[in-house]
C-alpha cells in the first residue's frame, strides 16, 4: 500500500524567483522556469544540501550547525497572498517582496498542507514539503519600500497564511503554468492526549 495519497487537488504554478543573495535583500528575483536540483533551485541562495541551523531550530541545534537543507524552497499560495494584502490593506502584494520561490494557486489552506506532503509538477518533479513556513520582518523593509507604512503589518496578517518551505525529491524543471497535484501522507494526525 502507498504511503503517500495522490489527492484531487491540482494546483497551477502562477509565478517563480529566486533570491540571488539573501545577505543583500529578500526580495525574489522573478523567473519563467526554475530548473530544481537535489541542492534546490539553479542561482538560489537558499539552495544546498545542507545549511547552517538558524532560529527555527534552536531547541535542536547550536545556531550555525550544520544541517540537511529542508527550507530550499518557500512556497506561498496566490489566495493566501490576496488575503495578506486585503488585511494590509493593500491591493496586491508583490511574492517577490516575500521572497517566494513559487506561488501556487488553486490548493485551498495551502499553509497548513501536512508535513511530507508532495508537490509533484506536471513535468515530474517533486517537492516535498517541510513544514510551515512561520511569519518573520525580513520581509518588513521591502514593503515598506513599495507601500509607505504597512511594511510592520506584513508579520501580523501572514500569520497562518506564510506557506511552506520544501526541499525537492525529484529533480526537474518547473515552469510558470505548470500543474502541481498534492500528494499527502497516509497516516492519522499526531495529536497526544492534552495537545487538542
Amino acid at each position: 500500500m502507498p504511503a503517500l495519497m495522490k489527492t484531487d487537488y491540482v494546483g497551477r504554478i502562477t509565478w517563480l524567483g529566486v533570491v540571488r543573495d539573501r545577505d543583500a535583500k529578500l526580495a525574489s528575483q522573478r523567473e519563467d522556469a526554475l530548473r530544481v536540483s537535489f541542492a534546490g533551485p539553479a542561482l538560489e541562495s537558499h539552495s544546498g544540501l545542507t545549511r547552517p541551523s538558524c532560529g527555527r531550530v534552536m531547541d535542536q541545534y547550536e545556531r550555525g550547525t550544520e544541517i540537511r537543507n529542508t527550507r530550499q524552497l518557500a512556497i506561498v499560495s496566490a489566495e493566501e497572498l490576496a488575503e495578506i494584502a486585503a488585511e494590509m490593506g493593500i491591493e496586491s502584494l508583490d511574492p517577490a517582496l516575500v521572497g517566494a520561490t513559487m506561488v501556487v494557486e488553486g490548493i485551498p489552506d495551502f499553509t497548513h498542507i501536512p508535513p511530507s506532503s508532495r508537490l509533484q509538477a506536471s513535468t515530474g518533479a517533486t517537492l516535498t514539503v517541510d513544514m510551515e513556513n512561520r511569519p518573520c520582518v525580513l520581509p518588513g523593509p521591502g514593503i515598506e519600500a513599495r507601500h509607505p507604512g504597512k511594511g510592520k503589518l506584513f508579520k501580523p496578517a501572514a500569520k497562518d497564511r506564510r506557506g511552506v518551505t520544501a526541499w525537492v525529491e525529484r529533480e526537474g524543471v518547473l515552469k510558470v503554468g505548470d500543474e502541481v497535484r498534492l500528494h499527502i501522507p497516509g497516516q492519522r494526525a499526531w495529536m497526544p492526549d492534552g495537545m487538542a
